[in-house]
């Protein structure tokens, strides 16, 4: 495994964003819903997207959330890991990584929200997504979600697992959204072999991607073309984990580097693949 010496420099230029958004998540969110309460909850501080001018800029897909979705801190889940910086504290931290490793040079200072069904969305590659187990889409947005994968989009899912609160049905409802947005297609279990997990680093095994709180093992799915795994990758699924989780605390100390590094080679990977396939 390559690039610990560059990810020990990275991360520590994270450090001062995210001081402030730790102390700001001590004292939680106001008026925040417990697991299962209200659907409807105020959106964290964003900025204002940045303008498209074909430089990379990381795109977090914000959707609405059904029953439950305020559980956490009481933010809607299309923003779990946003934090309250306003630009996206665990993509921002992933952007100034990649910035610091390679040649590719997105927008490190800025990331873009943008709803599902917003035509911003078709100028950008790669899209991520959170807890997709909450996300009830309207006829408009699986629509506008199918076509932009269909046409080369390509989407990273997130923070997602069985909730014992919802009856253990996490992968139900996700894999139910995912079916009307792609009708004729489904998801695939991973293994390690795959290019995706060697696009930029090299991931020799799964056992070395550790969980920040979940447990047992993640499992790694992918949508493809025709159902093909020999074909285009058009969905990237992270189950049972949460590897932005890293991302947004690696400054913190919570977790040994070695852990947020994994996470971070995971993130990298992914969009390098992306980007090339």
């Amino acid at each position: 495994m390559t690039g610990r010496a560059a990810f020990a420099c990275a991360i520590a230029l994270c450090a001062g964003s995210a001081v402030s958004t730790a102390q700001a998540q001590n004292g939680g969110f106001p008026g925040g819903a417990r697991f299962g309460g209200l659907s409807d909850c105020p959106d964290p501080p964003t900025a204002k997207n940045v303008p498209y001018d074909g430089q990379f800029t990381f795109v977090r897909l914000k959707y609405k959330g059904g029953p439950g979705q305020c559980y956490y801190r009481g933010e809607p889940t299309w923003a779990h890991g946003y934090g309250y910086a306003e630009n996206g504290t665990a993509e921002m931290n992933l952007m100034r990584i990649v910035g610091e490793i390679s040649v590719m040079r997105p927008h490190v200072d800025a990331t873009n929200v943008i709803a599902i069904d917003d035509p911003e969305l078709f100028r950008y590659p790669v899209a991520f997504m959170v807890e997709a187990g909450y996300a009830t889409l309207t006829d408009k947005e699986v629509l506008a979600l199918r076509r932009y994968l269909l046409r080369g989009g390509f989407l990273i899912i997130d923070d997602t697992r069985e909730d014992s609160f919802r009856g253990q049905s996490g992968w139900a409802n996700m894999a139910a959204m995912l079916q009307v947005v792609l009708p004729d297609l489904h998801p695939i279990d991973l293994d390690v072999t795959h290019p995706i997990f060697h696009a930029f680093f090299d991931i020799p095994s799964f056992d070395i991607v550790k969980q920040y709180y979940d447990q047992g093992p993640p499992v790694f799915r992918g949508i493809f073309e025709d159902n093909d795994p020999k074909k285009r990758l058009m969905v990237m699924i992270n189950f049972n984990t949460d590897i932005s989780n890293f991302w947004e605390y690696s400054a913190l100390g919570f977790k040994p580097m070695e852990e947020s590094n994994e996470a971070y080679e995971l993130g990298v990977n992914y969009l390098f693949y992306a980007l090339t396939h």
